[in-house]
């Protein structure tokens, strides 16, 4: 369905607004389709990134200046973040023994179980939100996202 019909407009958009529409509107429906995953297990999305990023350390710590770096959500509160992760237990925090003004950050065994568990539904939403799409339109949305996003000076 084309975004006009969808917002139901009663005027020609230029090409650039029909763009940024789509976009926030796809941004919304994928977010939404994510959160249906997470809500079971109260958790944002955010606090899914952070699990994400420590998962891939392989049991390296991680402070909260790599955390936020690596966060796709750059205005993520990420020690309120942390702090719910570790009333879930899928985290713990320890003192930097090279820093101590550093807090490392840690996924516990339980945080990494979660993760495994979850994985397999987020792969399956991935696939399903693709599959009208061949490997070449996919490559080729990929590589047009990352293009338009570098053009508007949004950082990657």
């Amino acid at each position: 369905m084309k975004i006009e019909e969808i917002i139901r407009s009663t005027i020609a958009l230029p090409v650039s607004r029909k763009i940024l529409l789509n976009i926030i509107y796809t941004q919304n429906s994928i977010c939404e389709r994510f959160n249906e995953i997470l809500k079971p297990y109260d958790l944002s999305s955010e606090q899914l990134n952070v699990l994400e990023i420590l998962n891939d350390q392989n049991g390296i710590p991680a402070n909260m200046c790599v955390i936020q770096e690596k966060m796709i959500t750059k205005t993520s509160n990420t020690t309120r973040l942390v702090d719910k992760l570790l009333l879930k237990k899928l985290v713990k925090r320890e003192v930097c023994t090279e820093n101590r003004r550093k807090i490392d950050v840690f996924i516990t065994p339980k945080g990494i179980e979660f993760v495994n568990e979850i994985k397999p539904k987020i792969s399956a939403l991935e696939e399903k939100m693709a599959h009208n799409l061949s490997p070449d339109e996919l490559d080729n949305l990929n590589l047009l996202l990352e293009k338009y996003r570098t053009k508007i000076n949004i950082k990657s």
